[in-house]
């Protein structure tokens, strides 16, 4: 009698170990498999009766989960919607998720590994897991100043982010949307409200333009220009550079004009400080001519061009042309030709000259939360690499102090503040009469504490100029005064 209680006993403890075993399997090990199957229809709509985590900028929530008042449990809401809605994206019945819902989307669902046994414990329990909360490094008041300096009916992206850390302030784009429009339960609905939006000339809601559009940098990009001269050892601070009103393209019968619109005209040689501060184009065509296509694809390599990041919504590669002839090399020098950058990738630039030549990785995560407070993740500085030696990296520096303080740029200063800055003015394709009008820089130049950079898109020089380098300097000022 005693041996068969035991046999029972055995069996059913066999029994049992082997379904824990099982829903292991399937809840931690074959959970992402499962869910990712295209057949699974049914994970979507299970995921649209969570109750989803918030997404936080200051402590308040922008995005947050509420019940509903349909057949589902829960309605994902978006306070001030096109404040964050590039950054936020969207969480749709109909469209699946983009950008932060979509890269923390384990974390927001609850699906990640750090709710392994909350998922167990709902087994036996029948209540419903709950989603992480993410606390975003935006400051609120800099973000809505970013946006607020965007005019309505124009295209741009403004980004701010510290130099020493990689943490992003701001990361505003017009024209943006309301994703409360794409989140509803009714498909009929968000179908339409898609096809509207997609309507809007330059909006696309799927993309964040600050770090995904790729746009024509202009002369912003004589500063890597500089930084590969420097590197190259083939040029220094006393470097004397010929700087013709005209520079006669090899193998063509055209010629590249000098900007005509700062100083440049005043001397026909110069440094590498007045080229800077007039943002003259003649001495940095020549110099990439001189130093070659490979020198400078490499120093843009070490400033973050060509690699795509997760920050944790995708960042687009950023694009120096290859395989050049020498007239083609001269135009993409002042950041012309097929040269492509993103808003974040200019920002990044001067971010690694403002620290010392350390390119951090740039970050949009404060921390992640569980339901109960506990912290599940809280991302640490991340160094991506050296861009260039800090010595180099200091005559940078003071060289884009110096086109705030008597150059171009002038319009970004701050009294008692020296602030490093670069203008750029990027032609556009044939057929539109505008420009990008660019600004990038950083204060207080000898202990950096923000990066700003500013694009508009497709605007006259006088509106262009009035857009960027004043409004660079209250966004400055305003961390400053924090």
């Amino acid at each position: 009698m005693n041996q068969a209680i035991r046999n029972t006993w055995v069996v059913a403890i066999a029994m049992f170990a082997l379904l824990f075993g099982s829903l292991t399997v399937v809840q931690f090990f074959e959970a992402d498999d499962l869910n990712a199957n295209d057949w699974n229809s049914r994970t979507l709509y299970k995921n649209f009766d969570k109750n989803r985590g918030a997404i936080l900028v200051g402590g308040d929530p922008i995005v947050e989960s509420v019940p509903s008042d349909d057949e589902f449990e829960y309605q994902r809401v978006y306070n001030e919607p096109e404040l964050y809605a590039p950054i936020t994206g969207f969480y749709s019945l109909v469209y699946s998720a983009t950008q932060m819902e979509a890269a923390m989307n384990e974390e927001l669902s609850g699906n990640s590994n750090d709710f392994f046994y909350d998922r167990i414990l709902q087994l036996f329990s029948g209540s419903q897991v709950e989603g992480a909360s993410v606390e975003l490094t935006l400051d609120p008041e800099l973000q809505q100043m970013a946006f607020d300096m965007i005019p309505d009916g124009m295209k741009g992206s403004i980004v701010v982010m510290e130099p020493d850390t990689g943490n992003i302030l701001a990361m505003a784009s017009k024209p943006s949307f309301d994703p409360n429009l794409l989140a509803g339960h009714n498909t009929e609905e968000v179908t339409s409200n898609m096809a509207e939006l997609e309507e809007v000339a330059g909006l696309s809601p799927f993309t964040n333009p600050a770090t995904q559009s790729l746009l024509a940098p202009g002369s912003v990009f004589k500063l890597v220009d500089t930084a590969a001269a420097l590197e190259s050892g083939e040029y220094d601070a006393d470097s004397e550079l010929d700087n013709p009103a005209e520079l006669p393209l090899p193998g063509t019968n055209i010629s590249l004009p000098n900007y005509v619109n700062g100083g440049c005209a005043a001397r026909t040689t110069v440094d590498f400080s007045f080229a800077l501060e007039q943002s003259c184009n003649t001495p940095f065509a020549q110099i990439a001519m001189d130093l070659g296509e490979d020198a400078i694809a490499e120093q843009a390599r070490k400033f973050g061009f060509g690699e795509a990041y997760k920050i944790p919504i995708p960042v687009t590669a950023s694009q120096f042309p290859t395989g050049m002839s020498d007239d083609l090399l001269a135009q993409a020098a002042i950041g012309q030709y097929d040269v492509r950058v993103t808003p974040l990738q200019v920002a990044m630039v001067s971010a690694a000259i403002a620290n010392d030549g350390v390119l951090m990785k740039p970050n949009l995560v404060r921390t992640v939360r569980a339901p109960d407070l506990r912290v599940l993740d809280s991302p640490e500085p991340e160094e991506l690499q050296r861009s260039l030696s800090a010595e180099n990296a200091e005559l940078i520096q003071q060289w884009m102090v110096n086109a705030v303080d008597r150059g171009i740029a002038n319009g970004a200063a701050i009294p008692g503040v020296e602030v490093a800055g670069k203008t750029g003015t990027a032609e556009l394709m044939a057929g539109s009469e505008g420009n990008n009008s660019w600004f990038t820089g950083f204060a207080p130049a000898d202990d950096p504490e923000a990066v700003v950079s500013i694009v508009i898109e497709d605007v006259d020089l006088a509106t262009g100029s009035q857009l960027t380098s004043p409004n660079a300097q209250k966004l400055l000022e305003a961390v400053l005064n924090k």
